[in-house]
């Protein structure tokens, strides 16, 4: 899987698996724009792919703000001179954000989550489609969430708003393939980030979902990039309009508790 001579834009590129991502692209050959709001962050991702011998640029981005993610497609193209693959990977939680019912969701979050979450991302896909199309070729990911596959409680905005981001998705992928642009979502599990890894949860909230996780732990950020490099890259030729789950196979179980012993539980026939 090799990204010689081509160009990627990374939204949210400076930590997690946004950073994992502009590592992976650039280790394999491909020039790497970390579009981040956090400019510390940027700096030192780009600093560690050049230190072994990558290509990459940081622009400043708000993805809130409709010039910025702009500035971040034309950037690559005259950085670079072409734009292969954009990433739309930023997320951020509302300030002062607490886990609420729907009845209960104050109307900046809820504008906040759709505008950061979804607006963003079409935006920067139809900044992106002008230069594609002219190359005619380009693969677009997003990272959705299993939360937009099935609901949770007290998060129903993020759920809005990955769900939709997944048929935005698949519309694009409608809409575009005919001009060779190809559009895929990636869909997390719990990912082992500093909101959920590093601090952000009492080692018993953690227990608690890595007990709900088949493959027994949390996933890496670069178990994601994996994927969205995947779908990236032309392996995936055939790929579009997909959306895939990385989730350890927590969303593979039914829910029905179990009528046969776990392993750990089951007798042996030693």
């Amino acid at each position: 899987m090799r990204f010689d001579g081509k160009v990627g834009v990374v939204t949210g590129g400076g930590s997690g698996i946004g950073r994992a991502t502009a590592i992976g692209f650039a280790q394999r050959g491909g020039s790497v724009v970390i579009a981040e709001f956090n400019q510390e962050a940027a700096a030192k991702v780009v600093a560690e792919i050049t230190r072994e011998g990558g290509k990459a640029a940081a622009i400043r981005t708000d993805v809130s703000k409709p010039s910025d993610l702009q500035a971040a497609i034309d950037f690559a193209r005259s950085r670079f001179g072409r734009l292969d693959f954009l990433h739309n990977n930023a997320f951020a939680m509302p300030p002062h954000w607490r886990p609420s019912r729907v009845g209960e969701i104050r109307d900046e979050a809820w504008e906040h989550t759709l505008n950061v979450g979804l607006t963003a991302c079409f935006r920067a896909m139809k900044y992106a489609v002008p230069v594609m199309s002219e190359q005619k070729s380009g693969a677009i990911v997003n990272t959705a969430s299993i939360s937009g596959l099935f609901a949770d409680y007290g998060v129903a905005a993020y759920n809005t708003i990955k769900a939709g981001l997944i048929n935005l998705t698949r519309a694009f992928a409608l809409e575009y393939g005919p001009l060779g642009i190809r559009a895929n979502c990636v869909c997390p599990g719990v990912i082992d980030t500093p909101l959920i890894g590093s601090g952000g949860t009492d080692p018993e909230t953690r227990k608690r979902i890595e007990s709900k996780i088949p493959l027994g732990r949390l996933g890496r950020p670069e178990d994601i990039a994996n994927v969205v490099l995947f779908l990236a890259s032309d392996l995936a030729a055939f790929v579009t309009g997909a959306a895939y789950v990385a989730d350890g196979g927590q969303t593979a179980h039914t829910g029905i508790p179990p009528i046969i012993p776990s392993e750990s539980q089951a007798p042996s026939h030693r």
